[in-house]
């Protein structure tokens, strides 16, 4: 019995495997509604029932928040961890969505068939893809092919309370040769790929106070500092001409791509001014001397997210303002110390403050980048498996975005992650009218299977 077998198998229990999927979107697992508690714990338990028909040892597992589901399959090397979450994100506003968020169904599209529900693409679908490999392995060969721990969360979408602890004080028990993550989706809905680059995040939530109190701009004006006026000149002075940021330091711990990646990203073809023109803009803003993918991927950001002081209802109130404030995000790459990075921002912030002015922060603690080895062999088959199975070659890719878990997983359990997804651009997670193509969900799970012969020979 070979591969072959097992790809036969998937795609004689399609209708089957599509019907499982619809009985696990049909449970409302919110989990960032207290109201919604006891639907988090169904879905967890569908998923331990369903784990068992594998012949997984499967357990919930409580938490002080909704609870993680952890099986073990015994097995010849490597061993695999394969983590996933079964929560899903609330569904409002209910009157955009065209149909019962929680009653899923096949649609037709003019691009093909679609799963509509809520958690279709994030991240039942993704997370089912790999349990139905793992089925149709174990229907054609007696048992999966490798030794496996199971790993699903119940709090992804309401910020993981509970997952850091239970990682630490379960640890042993949840440390592998290799971690994957279905997660994530294919380059401009047509391209595998395998996440090696997460950026990191740092935010900074600021205060600045001049005068004791909003002033009348007719007896003021002129010879009090205005509040508003300094903190635009801070913001300003954040970057330079070219796109880079200008805080001493900034670029100490960011490493330069290698030829290797930068080949393949080049090879993509990415089109960045119809990814600009998209959202009514042309030309990329960050710095001059990278292309748009590395301005993404790889390189770091800082970024104003939110301003505010004043007097900023209808009519004029003619006043300075005693306060003006402002909200900064950092996009963090490579070895890039949030905490360094925090202190370069301040001590620069209070070093323009004018006499007599104070900063105030609120913040909250910032979480480096994550950056794979691509020198673990297991990278490179899992790669040749995915192009075997899509008509475009695997590649290498960078996310934009965070992906606390992989961090996690690097940090506590000492374990890389390949980060492998099959959603598309227009999947509408989060929003309404969530989707996830049928064929994302059929060839996902043939790509899961080939991944698991190319890692087990």
């Amino acid at each position: 019995m070979s591969l072959e077998n097992v790809l036969d198998r998937i795609d004689s229990d399609l209708s089957e495997a599509t019907d499982r999927l619809m009985e696990l979107l049909r449970i409302p697992s919110i989990s960032t509604d207290p109201a919604f508690k006891a639907e988090c714990d169904r879905a967890a338990d569908w998923l331990v029932a369903d784990l068992q028909t594998l012949g997984v040892t499967a357990e919930k597992r409580p938490t002080p928040g909704h609870p993680m589901v952890v099986g073990h399959v015994d097995g010849p090397g490597p061993h695999l961890l394969f983590y996933g979450h079964y929560d899903v994100q609330p569904v409002d506003p209910l009157e955009l969505w065209d149909r019962d968020p929680f009653d899923p169904a096949i649609e037709e599209t003019p691009a093909g068939k679609v799963i509509r529900g809520r958690g279709s693409s994030d991240d039942k679908g993704q997370l089912m893809t790999f349990l139905e490999a793992c089925r149709a392995w174990k229907a054609v060969h007696g048992a999966l092919p490798c030794k496996i721990t199971f790993f699903l969360e119940g709090e992804e979408e309401s910020g993981s309370p509970s997952l850091v602890p239970f990682m630490q004080e379960n640890a042993e028990e949840l440390t592998t040769d290799i971690a994957l993550i279905c997660d994530t989706g294919l380059f401009e809905s047509a391209v595998p790929a395998i996440t090696t680059q997460l950026r990191g995040l740092l935010g900074e939530d600021f205060t600045i106070t001049g005068p004791s109190r909003d002033l009348h701009s007719g007896m003021y004006g002129g010879i009090a500092m205005n509040p508003i006026r300094v903190l635009s000149g801070i913001l300003a002075g954040l970057q330079d001409e070219t796109g880079a940021v200008t805080l001493p330091g900034f670029y100490d711990d960011v490493p330069e791509l290698a030829d290797e990646i930068r080949a393949q990203w080049q090879g993509l073809n990415f089109d960045h001014e119809t990814y600009l023109g998209d959202v009514g803009l042309k030309a990329p803003a960050g710095e001059q001397d990278r292309t748009p993918l590395e301005q993404i991927w790889s390189r770091p950001t800082c970024d104003v997210n939110g301003i505010w002081g004043g007097y900023t209802g209808d009519g004029f109130k003619t006043v300075l303002p005693s306060e003006a404030s402002a909200k900064l995000s950092f996009r963090l790459v490579g070895q890039q110390d949030p905490d360094k990075i925090r202190a370069s921002f301040r001590h620069y912030l209070e070093s323009n403050l004018p006499d007599g002015f104070t900063v105030t922060y609120r913040t909250e603690k910032g979480s480096p980048a994550s950056q794979m080895s691509i020198a673990d062999p297991a990278f490179e088959k899992a790669r040749k498996a995915l192009s075997d199975e899509w008509p475009r070659p695997a590649a290498y890719v960078g996310c934009g975005g965070s992906i606390p878990i992989a961090g996690y997983f690097k940090d506590i359990l000492g374990v890389d992650s390949m980060l492998i997804g099959f959603g598309k651009d227009d999947d509408q997670i989060h929003s309404p009218n969530e989707k996830y193509d049928l064929q994302s969900f059929h060839k996902g799970t043939r790509s899961w299977a080939r991944i698991l012969a190319e890692l087990t020979k």
